[in-house]
C-alpha cells in the first residue's frame, strides 16, 4: 500500500468540463502533437485517437508523414498544419538516439515555449532544460533515466522518487505502473490504481499521454494552469484510462484488451464519471 491519498472517481468529475452552447473548438483546447516515427507510426495514431476520445476541441498533428498519413486515415478531423494550438503532447513512438537534429531544435522550441507540455518516451531525455509548464510520463525504467540526468541517482520507493523528480525538475511527474503516482513539484501527490492488469501491453502509454495532452489543453484554453492544476489533470487522465480498460475488459467478458480497445472506451469513461456526478 502506497503512503499517500487516492485519486477517485469524484475527483476525475470535478477537474472534467462538459461544453456550453458558447463553446468553440477553440475555446474547449487545441492540442499540437509531435509524436510517433516511421518505426512506430502507430503512436501517433493512438495519441490522437485517445485526445478526441477524451475530449477537446481541435488536434494539430505535426509529425512525420508516415505517421501523419495513418492518423488521417484514422482520424480525418486531424489537422495538419501548424498553428495554434494550447498544449502539446510530444514524444510517443519516438527514440532519442535516432532523432535528427532539426527535430531537436523543434523540440526545444516547444519546450521552451509558453504552453504547457505532455513529454512522454523519446523526448524525456530533453524535459530537464524546459522551461515551459511541463508534465512528464515515464514508466519506471525512463523515470530512473530521468533521475540520472537530474544527478537523483536511485529511487528510494515511488512516491518520494515521484515528489523529488517533480522538484528537481520543476514539473509534474506522472510515474506509469499498476499504481500509477502523479506528484507536483509542490510536494502534491496522489496515486491512480490501475483497475485490470490487461492494461499492461504495448500502446497503452500512447493512449494515457493523448487522454492527458486533451485534458492540458482544455484546461489551458480556460487560463493559465498552476503545478497543482496539471497534477490533477494528470492523476484524473490516469483514473480515466485506467476506468476505460476495465469497461474495455468488461465488454470482452473480462478477457484481455489492445491500446485501441482502451482509447476507443475513453469516451465512455468520461461519460460515466460525469453521469455519476
Amino acid at each position: 500500500m502506497l503512503d499517500t491519498d487516492e485519486w477517485t472517481a469524484a475527483d476525475t468529475a470535478a477537474v472534467l468540463r462538459v461544453p456550453t452552447g458558447s463553446d468553440d473548438k477553440y475555446s474547449r483546447g487545441v492540442l499540437g502533437v509531435r509524436t510517433g516515427s516511421d518505426a512506430y507510426p502507430g503512436a501517433a495514431v493512438l495519441g490522437v485517437e485517445a485526445a478526441w476520445r477524451t475530449g477537446l476541441g481541435m488536434v494539430r498533428y505535426l509529425g512525420p508523414a508516415r505517421p501523419a498519413d495513418l492518423v488521417l486515415q484514422r482520424r480525418p478531423e486531424t489537422v495538419t498544419v501548424d498553428g495554434r494550438v494550447q498544449a502539446w503532447l510530444i514524444g510517443s513512438g519516438t527514440d532519442a538516439g535516432l532523432r535528427s537534429r532539426a527535430e531537436t531544435q523543434a523540440l526545444r522550441g516547444i519546450l521552451g515555449g509558453a504552453e504547457p507540455v505532455v513529454v512522454d518516451a523519446g523526448a524525456l531525455d530533453l524535459a530537464p532544460e524546459a522551461t515551459a509548464p511541463l508534465i512528464v510520463t515515464p514508466h519506471a525504467r525512463e523515470h530512473s533515466r530521468l533521475r540520472d540526468i537530474l544527478g537523483l541517482g536511485d529511487e528510494p520507493d515511488a512516491v518520494t522518487a515521484a515528489r523529488e523528480t517533480a522538484a528537481a525538475l520543476g514539473g509534474v511527474v506522472l510515474r506509469k505502473g499498476a499504481v500509477t503516482v502523479v506528484a507536483a513539484p509542490s510536494g502534491w501527490v496522489r496515486a491512480v490504481r490501475a483497475e485490470t492488469s490487461w492494461l499492461a501491453t504495448a500502446g497503452t502509454g500512447d493512449v494515457l499521454a493523448g487522454a492527458l495532452g486533451a485534458l492540458v489543453a482544455g484546461g489551458a484554453a480556460r487560463g493559465p494552469l498552476t503545478g497543482d492544476e496539471l497534477a490533477a489533470l494528470a492523476a484524473a487522465a490516469a483514473w480515466l484510462h485506467s476506468r476505460a480498460a476495465r469497461l474495455a475488459s468488461e465488454a470482452r467478458c473480462g478477457g484481455p484488451v489492445t491500446a485501441g480497445d482502451v482509447a476507443d472506451a475513453l469516451a465512455a469513461a468520461v461519460g460515466g464519471v460525469l453521469s455519476a456526478g
